[in-house]
């Protein structure tokens, strides 16, 4: 059974004594399964389906394919959410209301990247693993405050479609991404006028 705990960062929720005993990197999320504290959600995923999944489709056993997985979930890492964040973190946390031009360009090209490499209908090859949960959560945040132009990104919208197929979309990913992507934009106009 999941016990989730919302941990807002703006208020310091994830500064507090409690929290920086569980991660003392103070980052979100953390997964404290029966005492075993795991950290950053790519770790998280990986001991989530290696411990509990029924099979390997998620996170494969297969070297190559895992290999695929996880230069995927260092795409997400080091490019989507890089270049998202560091749109958000001048929104969110220094009260800033613009966006530089060269910063929209490199989400631009991530999506750009993103496109070439779905060849195939998911990331990290022809089935669905913890790459395109990492991947989409990313996509469905930055694409509400950098458009994501379906004409020049066709591949990324068809993966964005097959994901939104799944039954437990919408209460994994469906309003969160949109919610942060809403949220942001909502505080840059907030802070403009401050």
């Amino acid at each position: 059974e999941l016990e989730q705990k919302n941990i807002n960062l703006l208020a310091g929720d994830h500064l507090t004594p409690e929290f920086m005993k569980l991660n003392p990197q103070h980052t979100i999320p953390v997964l404290d399964d029966d005492g075993t504290i795991i950290t950053e959600s790519h770790a998280i995923m990986i001991y989530l389906v290696t411990k509990y999944g029924k099979d390997d489709t998620l996170y494969p056993k297969d070297p190559v394919q895992q290999a695929r997985v996880n230069a995927a979930l260092h795409f997400e890492s080091g490019v989507l959410f890089a270049r998202m964040r560091f749109i958000f973190e001048r929104i969110l946390f220094y009260g800033k209301s613009d966006i530089p031009e060269n910063r929209v360009e490199y989400v631009q090209k991530s999506y750009r990247l993103l496109e070439d490499t779905l060849k195939d209908d998911f990331v990290a090859g022809s089935k669905m693993t913890i790459a395109d949960f990492s991947c989409i959560s990313t996509i469905s945040s930055i694409m509400g405050v950098v458009p994501l132009e379906q004409s020049e990104h066709p591949r990324i919208y068809e993966w964005i479609d097959r994901l939104k197929q799944l039954p437990y979309y919408e209460e994994a990913n469906g309003g969160g991404g949109t919610d942060l992507g809403k949220f942001v934009l909502a505080k840059k106009e907030e802070n403009a006028k401050a």
